[in-house]
């Protein structure tokens, strides 16, 4: 245990460390040496960017430069590694990461002396950013862990699980007979059992690795809003294409409702069009804003430890204590978040999936 917490505690001051800006910002780019930004260093963290940022010492950045795949009517497209931007300093290309303004972290146009073209529409961006890297890699784990249970189990099914099918098949018998069963039904839950162990699996394991603060892991993936949209338009799918006749009929002419509430003013209607989909909001909403708390309140503690450096370093010492231990504190309660909320984006999916198909009483 003593080992354990010494190499979480090395964990933590990494990622503390190991935070900043991929491209550089204002403050950078102007070379005027500013006292600490805490905003800035809490969103660089959980921001997405153009390249894997691994430590800083000085004004000397260390990164992994990631593919820019861009396209416009002007260039074409083009393709390169965000080493040409060193770090948003230089443009290349006629592009360059915007430092400021309304596109500031986006990729623009610019003339030839890299002045940003105003007026102009943005190249579109298909560039393997930080977050796709990582979900690549999230990916290839999910697939590794799943190829490797199912050849265990095609080998010998009736023998007693052992090391990575004995941790596995304990929480997949968990989805299906405490989430996928009482929420569909025992006979038409076998049909979505894909889709909600993707689901699960997929959150559980993204979230367990944006908590390693090492290179691949450590992205905030499931803390952005595109991955969490992209997973709650497939439940939306999910739900309303396994509808069955019922469901359809009680969002078009719900029963037990007073006519007048129906007809001739469709109120009711209204509701439940809009009740479909505000509940894959609050489901994208939930996970984006519970994932992404967490790394601002971790990151919060850390700050705690440069803002108070500036007043000295025996106020910088004395914080960087209490401020570890509340951030290793609350990094705990963050592995056990990132159960709960893919256990919750499960049964909430299971419920409405459950609601679309269930029976005519």
């Amino acid at each position: 245990m003593k080992h354990f917490l010494k190499i979480f505690l090395l964990a933590a001051l990494f990622t503390a460390a190991g935070t900043a800006d991929c491209y550089g910002g204002p403050s950078q780019a102007d070379g005027n040496k500013k006292g600490f930004d805490p905003g800035s260093f809490i969103f660089d963290h959980i921001a997405d960017s153009y390249c894997w940022h691994i430590f800083s010492m000085g004004d000397k950045h260390y990164s992994v430069p990631l593919p820019v795949i861009l396209y416009s009517r002007e260039n074409g497209l083009s393709i390169f590694m965000s080493s040409r931007f060193d770090h948003g300093y230089s443009s290349y290309n006629g592009y360059k990461i915007e430092n400021n303004g309304p596109n500031e972290g986006k990729i623009v146009k610019v003339n030839d002396n890299g002045e940003t073209l105003t007026g102009e529409p943005l190249p579109l961006d298909f560039s393997i950013t930080k977050n796709v890297l990582a979900l690549f890699f999230s990916v290839i784990v999910i697939f590794l862990i799943f190829i490797t249970l199912g050849k265990s189990y095609k080998k010998s099914p009736l023998s007693v699980p052992k090391g990575l099918q004995s941790f596995f098949e304990p929480i997949i018998v968990f989805v299906i007979d405490d989430i996928a069963k009482p929420a569909i039904g025992e006979e038409k839950h076998r049909r979505f059992l894909p889709y909600l162990l993707t689901l699960f699996f997929f959150i559980w394991i993204n979230n367990m690795l944006g908590l390693i603060p090492i290179f691949p892991m450590g992205a905030n993936v499931t803390g952005n809003i595109s991955v969490t949209m992209g997973l709650a338009l497939t439940s939306l799918i999910a739900v309303n294409f396994s509808g069955n006749k019922k469901y359809w009929q009680h969002l078009y002419n719900p029963p037990g409702i007073p006519a007048f509430l129906k007809f001739p003013l469709p109120l009711m209607q209204v509701i439940e069009i809009v009740g479909v989909f505000t509940k894959p909001f609050v489901l994208m909403i939930r996970l984006f804003a519970n994932i992404t708390a967490g790394h601002i309140i971790t990151m919060g503690f850390f700050c705690l430890i440069f803002i108070f450096g500036e007043r000295g370093a025996v106020f910088g010492y004395s914080i960087s204590v209490i401020s570890v231990l509340f951030g290793i504190f609350i990094t705990f309660l963050e592995f056990l978040v990132a159960l709960i909320q893919a256990y919750v984006f499960t049964l909430l999916t299971s419920l409405f999936i459950g609601s679309a198909v269930s029976d005519e009483h």
